[in-house]
């Protein structure tokens, strides 16, 4: 272990949602100092329920977080409210991290897991039901919403794909032309997969006793559905990588773009900038809660091992001083 001042600590991880709370953990135990920048508003939120997550399934993202903190917390791991705008690299290798508050921190190695912001189509009331019953993962919601009449709304390509997706968990897919011009192809696989196709623009969304039931078109016909799939745009959190140069980069599926996120190693997490490693959504905008957590363990993993490299090589050069005086 190296010393550290009050201000100063071996890691600083911006970010305290499942990636950076499992990495968190992961380096307190190591004996590392840690400290925790959470800005409270983590992606999840709006969900009342996470599923999937072996032993987990069921648990709500806020009652996660809370148990998560506690265990960081019970090993001596420091978390702090706040929002990390930005930090420096300082002419020794280390970093100085910026708050909103004008507050600052210094950290020996960096551990970012900001996650990412899902900027949803522009059809109004989308918002308050997201997560609810606005939704775009049939693994994380699919079974909650199994055999409803489900809508897919399309406002890209990759609309037809959600509709076989959610095929899955209901035979009652509607598949809303919105915006979108489907071809004839497009519209032969939705007959021969017994998606039905309603065009006309999608205007807002019909909810009765606190439940999704349908949404209006344009011309004010109204669609029946207990669920609406669309596709957000991921777009990372970056602000605290962009400020020491690392780069968001676009990523595609299947050749499409579906947002941003910022570049790293698949096994480590570390990025191109030495120091500096990420975990979660904001490298892997895909990914969910089991593998952020999964990604914390792994980066965290890396940056202790560098530390222990780091301290080795001090402590040769110090003994080749001493053996060479």
């Amino acid at each position: 272990m190296d010393d550290t001042s009050d201000n100063s600590f071996d890691v600083v991880v911006v970010g305290g949602g499942a990636a950076g709370l499992a990495g968190a953990l992961t380096l307190v135990r190591a004996r590392r100092s840690v400290l925790v920048i959470d800005s409270g508003s983590p992606r999840n939120a709006p969900a009342a329920h996470m599923h999937g997550y072996l032993g987990q399934d069921g648990e709500s993202p806020a009652a996660l977080s809370a148990k998560g903190r506690a265990e960081v917390a019970g090993y001596g791991g420091e978390i702090r409210p706040g929002t990390a705008v930005a930090a420096d690299r300082l002419p020794d290798g280390s970093f100085l991290v910026r708050c909103g508050d004008g507050t600052t921190v210094r950290a020996r190695r960096l551990l970012v897991a900001t996650g990412l912001v899902d900027e949803l189509p522009a059809v109004p009331g989308l918002g308050a039901r997201w997560g609810r019953d606005v939704l775009h993962c049939p693994y994380c919601h699919g079974w909650e919403v199994r055999d409803r009449p489900i809508a897919v709304l399309a406002d890209g390509p990759l609309a037809l794909h959600q509709a076989q997706l959610w095929r899955q968990w209901s035979e009652r897919i509607t598949l809303l032309a919105h915006t979108w011009r489907l071809t004839a192809e497009d519209r032969e696989l939705s007959a021969a997969l017994g998606v039905r196709v309603v065009e006309g623009e999608v205007t807002g969304l019909v909810v009765q006793e606190d439940r999704l039931t349908g949404v209006t078109l344009a011309g004010g016909a109204v669609v029946e559905c207990g669920a609406l799939v669309v596709a957000p745009r991921f777009t990372a959190r970056s602000g605290v990588l962009s400020s020491l140069g690392l780069p968001t980069v676009v990523m595609e599926r299947d050749g499409l773009a579906i947002g941003t996120c910022v570049e790293s190693d698949p096994d480590t997490g570390a990025t191109a900038l030495p120091g500096v490693w990420v975990a979660g959504n904001v490298t892997s905008p895909l990914e969910k809660v089991p593998g952020v957590a999964a990604q914390g363990v792994r980066a965290a993993v890396a940056v202790n091992t560098d530390l222990i490299e780091a301290q080795t090589r001090r402590a040769l050069e110090a003994y080749r001083a001493r053996v060479a005086v």
